[in-house]
């Protein structure tokens, strides 16, 4: 068994760790001290000498040399910033994040010999590296704990108790748990969860979600790194079901997608700044009790088009993904239209982001450098397209966001008009890439992704 404590310093992890590696007889390792062993000097004269970027190095180190042991390893809240530590660290691992509020924090650790990261004051240092680090540290973690009110040998206690299964969710709500499960064709999943309390559970949830390759992808990188997860599908049509079922779970993420990614954002706690300005969240990341809602369509739109900066666009729909699709392609200083079968929808989108709108019928394939389809149409089972290949321009770029099947009939209209044609799943794997590091503080690459998909 490895356990793993991370957070800032003043959270108590140090404290905590060393009572938990006593009461459950296991050793202890502190990576900070194990540094300092190994560079014969204090972590201050290491900054000193060599710089920030010298610990980092030792640190990672440190890390790797840590990834099989079992025991219980307190690391600081910089290590899981970077996400090579991360994987260590999961590596059959349980991560917990103790966090306190940003006064707190600055009242335990004044007076420490430690230098400052950033030149602020060291009030306004820990706010800011909080919020900076805040996505990180929610990624990295399995379990978040706020020590601001508890004793570390009360913070010690509740993690011996989730090992021990002593902690659970009350009656009533296991029963509303199994009651729920049942509806969505998932019983099981009850079962695993109460058999193994360190279990985190991810899904994805839509209506319909049966195509999605989400749960293949997941469940294979889950394995590769060794984490204790479980990734399934939420299939229902009404996301405040979903997300009730998710609260009642140890959820740890959730990939939204149609047609749930506006309506989710109500049952949030905090949505980042690109899912507001976009107006959908596809990526819900929980810990804490709490949710947090991001996009990352954008950035699988975004990344395949890069050449293409400050073109001509056209984006075909006005939803959701219409929405991540008009937001990157503005990002890469492009002249966009929107068009849409009804064209006020067209028009509400296209006002939000300073573009040109109007209807489908509108469609010019020579005022387009990039023609961006983000409508459902021609997904599985559907075999139609909204374009054809004399609609097409051969300089264009059609890139269709429907990736189930992988060639579409837009994309095989595209290929015959001698477009470069982007299929869906290039949208797929680039956001995912982006998902995946959010939800485990993990970084992979595009082609691990497509290899896993393979």
């Amino acid at each position: 068994m490895k356990i793993v404590l991370t957070g800032f310093r003043g959270t108590g992890k140090t404290t905590v760790g060393r009572i938990l590696a006593d009461r459950l007889g296991m050793p202890f390792y502190d990576t900070d001290l194990i540094v300092e062993q190994r560079a014969g000097m204090p972590i201050p004269e290491i900054f000193h000498r060599a710089g920030e970027a010298h610990f980092r190095t030792l640190e990672r180190e440190t890390i790797a040399s840590l990834r099989d042991v079992e025991g219980v390893i307190a690391t600081g809240g910089g290590a899981v910033c970077d996400p090579a530590n991360v994987a260590n660290l999961r590596w059959h691992g349980t991560v917990y994040l103790l966090s306190v509020a940003p006064d707190i924090c600055h009242e335990r650790i004044a007076g420490s010999d430690r230098p400052g990261l950033t030149g602020l004051s060291p009030a306004e240092e820990v706010r800011t590296l909080l919020a900076r680090r805040r996505d990180a540290y929610l990624g990295a973690a399995d379990i978040c704990i706020d020590t601001g009110k508890r004793t570390p040998r009360e913070v010690a206690e509740m993690i011996v108790g989730q090992i021990g299964k002593e902690i659970g969710i009350p009656p009533g709500d296991a029963r509303e748990r199994d009651a729920l499960l049942e509806r969505f064709g998932l019983p099981a999943l009850g079962d695993m969860v109460d058999r193994d309390p360190g279990l985190r559970v991810c899904a994805i949830a839509g209506n319909p979600c049966a195509h999605s390759k989400s749960p293949l992808l997941y469940n294979r990188f889950f394995a590769h790194f060794g984490m204790n997860y479980h990734y399934t599908r939420f299939e229902w049509p009404d996301a405040g079901t979903i997300i009730r079922l998710a609260n009642l779970l140890p959820l740890k993420g959730l990939s939204v997608t149609i047609p749930f990614k506006t309506d989710v954002m109500r049952h949030l706690d905090e949505v980042d700044g690109h899912a507001s300005a976009i107006g959908a969240v596809n990526t819900v990341v929980s810990c804490g009790g709490k949710l947090y809602g991001h996009n990352t369509d954008w950035l699988g739109v975004r990344t395949p088009l890069i050449h293409r900066r400050g073109g001509r666009a056209v984006v075909l729909g006005a939803g959701g993904a219409a929405a991540a699709a008009v937001y990157a392609l503005r990002s890469l200083d492009m002249d966009v239209t929107v068009l849409a079968r009804k064209a006020a929808f067209a028009q509400r989108l296209a006002e939000r982001f300073n573009c040109r709108w109007g209807g489908l019928e509108e469609f010019k394939g020579s005022d387009a450098d990039v023609v961006v389809h983000a409508t459902p149409i021609g997904m599985e089972p559907d075999t139609r397209s909204l374009l054809a290949a004399c609609d097409l321009e051969r300089e264009t770029t059609v890139f269709d966001l429907v990736y189930t099947p992988p060639e579409t009939p837009l994309i095989r209209a595209a290929r015959e008009a001698g477009c470069e044609a982007i299929p869906g799943t290039e949208m797929f794997v680039h956001q995912a890439v982006e998902q995946f590091r959010l939800i485990t503080g993990i970084a992979v690459t595009p082609k691990m992704v497509r290899e896993m998909l393979a």
